[in-house]
């Protein structure tokens, strides 16, 4: 349990206590003077960890300096190491400071008798051409050692002259020559030559470097038609062709001859790898002929391997805009069905092929091709893919090799898919999936069963009497406890929970919990639970908490399950509410809000410094207020029944000039409760803010999360819109920016409640403002009543990103200058600037980039006044403050820019550094960190002189008078 639990909760921080930046750069420092050889290795090798800790250009610069020094006095295998070190930390070579006394001590090697060293040497500059592309010496002594006649130093030479090729657009013009020559020499090895080619993909920088490149590839392939020379020139071919850009239609072209009219398999097989290649990079540029030489080429292949080739590229371009080219391009003379085309007609033939990745990839075009075109009239090829899908389904769902399992992830994707699209088939494609549950291996289960979960989320389609099998099979798999079981018991307890979209019932509860007792451990009762809440099955999640709640070593692990305990018992509270009886509103109410402060306790208690739970605590805070705001909401309204207004209200109202008098009778206490509407209507605006901020704040967060952050906001500015529209403000209150889109995609049966709650609530306060103008105070209080009961019917989901972080990204900042203590002011004088350089390291967790990717930071540096000192006179507001901002590129996770701030004004000033992120979508997200330093500004000395020679009542000196006649300049 407390094993599978670290993923989310981490380390709790105790262990080994850290060194910090310095103490670990001098521990190494010691193990690269030792004299003996192996320690020298060990201290090389652990550079690299020590880069990825202390990411900053300080330390980066000095070791690599000393990592400099041991390449130039060291052996050749000290050499070669400081060699790998320098490849694996490549990201951070752009923050060496000092790149010339880097340079020249590592370049003083190239001089050496030894090639050994001279080819390590070669190596080393060509791993560092990202920060010295333009150093001539460097290009020099390439271009000198491709002459060499030592091979090892020849082919650190090539290495060498294309990393710099790649860097330098003066250095590939110059050395495309003396490329060209060497491959064309009759002198020049052939395996040599094989190794000179692949420099020319990186002659693309210009247009007329990259048409004579490929004028010598073509000429190349003509001249040396052996096997591996046409592989090794076709495919540089296609870099230099997919990085020039120009050239793409043309090489698709070429690589289609040569799999048409080449007979050699290897040939063909590269032919088919670049042409995918090109189909997933550029499928924009596949005309129609394109697509239909390439399946005139599968169709009348006699080889499974190749055919299996290019159906891949035809599945690849299936899924993008070139299959739209294809059938809107088709001829007018060409049938108008669309089993007329050569495509439909492969992948029909292939669906049922005896080779299951060819049959995989015919469904896969099926598929695409129903779900891309769908103004076309496909009944047919909907049906084929159907039948397709099912046939390999039975195939796959027996067999349990890798192979089978592979083609059975295509599938069920496929089917995920096709269903998505054409909801009409989801019903034959479910009932198929039910069916072979049943008979399927148990690694097939599992992911037949994430299917089934996938598909019901977005279609209501697993009908209660479905119920009965589902249990049948899961207590048949109880009976055992491999991995295996344990994990299809999860994947089956989510379908079960999905597909009962009420509560369970008592029949249900004691099978799963009778189960899980009987075969499973505490993960796998823990996981089942978690899907449970993430289900809003709350009951259901209790209990599986209070059970393992015994069953965890350590106390921040119990306080987790204890909040999760806590929070699924107040959402049960909640299950009980009925229209119409407001009073057991109230008190479900605050029994719900009783155990959620309980659990807010002990979710603060599971919080460590290294996971402080921001998320799940800053959730949980909302919906106490928001349910303490409901609360409120259901009082007031039935306060006002007490105060009912008089007919004359509205006459009386516009008379006195009180707009809200019109609520209830004209007194103390009926102004009281109008006001108190108001109240709430802005306490739910602020609770939308809130949430709004918590959604900013969430950049790590999964698409379905975000999405439930935004219902809960959505509904707060729904009551606060009904407030408004019924009681406070009729005539202004427009429905417009309320109105939902229906033809929105709802990926969860959650959202699509919710959706229905708020059209439903929507359409009310439309029809009373509508019907009765003004509204009667009876009419709109049950309104408002109702539509908040409706909204708490709802079951809460807590989802994914409330228990599993998958993306993990965090920043970190660097000051300078910055003081040795924290609390400790910098002293500037007033008469200058301070440079404040910012510098920060993106930090990524083992799956950067899932969701959403950095593009820029926004960095925002303010100051302010903390405590003044001299004299007391009037500051303009301008001195008081700094505020400005930049937006900076991260460049290999990296960023770095600086601010000029004034501090004329003498005291100490408080300068807080925020950052925020901006991702691939242009949306901001506030990650932080915000920083804080402090300055101190101190009145310049010949300033301080002159004050106290006036204060003094002395003239100043004749000295200090021409000083200040010249400072005025």
């Amino acid at each position: 349990m407390a094993a599978g639990a670290k993923s989310f909760l981490a380390d709790a921080g105790y262990g080994e206590q850290e060194l910090d930046a310095n103490s670990a750069l001098m521990e190494l420092d010691k193990g690269l003077r030792s004299g003996k050889l192996g320690e020298q290795c060990e201290a090389v090798v652990r550079f690299p960890r020590l880069f990825q800790k202390y990411p900053f250009p300080i330390l980066i610069n000095s070791a690599f300096l000393k990592l400099a020094d041991v390449f130039r006095v060291g052996n050749n295998f000290l050499r070669l190491c400081v060699l790998k070190v320098t490849q694996q930390s490549e990201k951070h070579l752009e923050k060496i400071l000092n790149v010339d006394e880097f340079v020249k001590r590592v370049f003083s090697v190239i001089h050496s008798n030894d090639p050994v060293a001279r080819a390590i040497t070669l190596r080393m500059l060509g791993s560092m051409a990202s920060i010295i592309p333009e150093r001539k010496n460097a290009h020099h002594s390439i271009r000198q050692s491709l002459d060499s006649h030592d091979n090892v130093e020849v082919e650190a030479a090539i290495f060498a002259a294309a990393n710099f090729s790649a860097q330098s657009k003066d250095f590939a013009v110059g050395i495309c020559n003396k490329i060209s020559e060497m491959i064309q020499g009759l002198a020049t090895p052939v395996d040599l030559k094989l190794k000179l080619i692949p420099i020319l993909q990186h002659m693309h920088h210009d247009a007329s470097l990259a048409s004579s490149s490929r004028q010598l590839l073509q000429q190349l392939v003509t001249s040396y038609p052996s096997t591996k020379m046409v592989i090794v020139t076709l495919h540089t071919f296609t870099l230099l062709a997919a990085s020039s850009l120009v050239d793409i239609p043309k090489q698709i072209q070429l690589l289609l001859q040569y799999l048409k009219n080449d007979p050699r398999k290897a040939v063909k097989r590269l032919a088919i790898q670049d042409l995918k290649l090109l189909a997933n990079k550029t499928p924009h540029t596949w005309s129609r002929e394109n697509i239909q030489a390439l399946c005139e080429s599968a169709l009348n292949t006699p080889y499974d391997s190749l055919k299996m080739g290019m159906l891949s590229v035809l599945s690849t371009l299936s899924g993008t805009i070139a299959i739209k080219q294809y059938f809107s391009s088709a001829p007018a003379a060409a049938a108008t069905t669309a089993r007329s085309f050569d495509l439909v007609k492969l992948a029909q033939e292939c669906c049922y092929h005896n080779n299951r990745g060819i049959a995989a990839h015919g469904v896969r075009i099926l598929t695409n091709i129903s779900a891309s075109c769908q103004e076309k009239d496909l009944l047919p090829l909907e049906q084929d893919a159907v039948f397709g899908l099912e046939a390999l389904l039975v195939l796959c769902s027996q067999d349990d090799s890798p192979g089978a399992q592979a083609t059975l992830k295509i599938t069920l994707t496929c089917m995920v898919k096709l269903v998505k699209c054409r909801p009409h088939l989801s019903q034959s494609v479910v009932e198929s999936l039910l069916t072979q549950l049943h008979s399927a291996q148990d690694n097939a289960r599992i992911l037949m069963c994430h299917c089934l979960a996938a598909i019901a989320m977005q279609l209501p389609v697993l009908a209660d009497g479905i119920l009965g099998d589902l249990m049948d099979l899961y207590k048949l798999i109880g009976q055992s406890a491999t991995d295996k079981k344990q994990e299809l018991l999860v994947s089956l307890a989510t379908v079960i929970f999905v597909s009962s979209q009420k509560a369970l019932s008592t029949e249900i509860k004691t099978v799963i919990k009778q189960q899980l007792e009987n075969a499973s451990n505490g993960w796998t009762a823990y996981r089942i639970a978690r899907q449970a809440s993430r289900m809003g099955n709350h009951d259901m999640a209790r209990e599986l908490y209070q059970s393992l709640l015994t069953q965890v070593a350590s106390e921040h692990f119990y306080f987790w399950l204890n909040s999760l305990k806590e929070f699924s018992h107040a959402e049960q509270c909640l299950t009980g509410l009925q229209e119409d009886s407001y009073s057991s509103a109230l008190s479900c109410i605050a029994e719900a809000l009783k155990s959620y402060h309980k659990g807010i306790a002990s979710l603060t208690a599971a919080s460590t410094p290294l996971n402080p739970l921001s998320f799940q605590c800053g959730f949980v805070k909302l919906r106490i207020d928001l349910l303490q705001a409901f609360s409120q909401l259901i009082c007031t309204c039935n306060s006002l029944k007490t105060s009912p207004p008089p007919a004359i209200a509205t006459t009386i109202a516009m008379t006195s000039g009180n707009d809200l008098q019109r609520c209830g009778r004209i007194s103390n206490q009926a102004l009281t409760l109008s006001l108190q509407m108001k109240h709430s209507m802005e306490e739910f605006r602020n609770l939308a803010t809130r949430y709004g901020d918590l959604y900013q704040s969430s950049f790590d967060a999964d698409s379905a999360t975000l999405r439930n952050v935004e219902l809960q906001q959505q509904s707060c500015l729904l009551i606060s819109h009904a407030i408004e529209a019924l009681i406070l403000d009729p005539e202004s209150a427009s429905f417009q920016e309320y109105s939902s889109n229906g033809t929105a995609h709802v990926e969860s049966e959650y959202e699509r409640r919710m959706m229905s709650v708020f059209n439903h609530v929507l359409e009310e306060v439309e029809s009373l403002n509508r019907k009765y103008a003004p509204v009667s105070y009876l009419a709109s209080n049950t309104c408002l009543c109702n539509a908040v009961i409706a909204l708490l019917k709802v079951p809460l989901s807590f989802q994914r990103y409330f228990f599993q972080k998958l993306q993990s990204t965090s920043i970190k900042l660097a000051l300078s200058p910055s003081p040795r203590n924290p609390a400790e002011p910098i002293a500037v004088q007033n008469n200058q600037q301070l440079a404040l350089k910012v510098e920060g390291v993106v930090q990524h967790g083992s799956k950067p980039g899932l969701f959403r990717k950095i593009q820029s930071v926004c960095l925002n540096v303010s100051s302010v006044l903390q405590s003044k000192s001299g004299q007391d006179y009037k500051i303009p507001i301008d001195s008081m403050t700094n505020e400005m901002e930049q937006r900076v590129e991260p460049h290999n996770d990296y960023f770095s820019t600086q601010f000029l701030l004034n501090f004329v004004i003498l005291g100490t000033h408080n300068i807080t550094v925020e950052s925020s992120v901006i991702d691939s979508n242009g949306i901001v997200w506030k990650t932080g960190p915000k920083t804080t330093i402090f300055v101190k500004s101190l009145e310049d000395p010949y300033s301080q002189q002159v004050r106290l020679q006036q204060q003094q009542g002395q003239p100043p000196s004749q000295q200090q008078q021409q000083r200040t006649a010249y400072s005025r300049f």
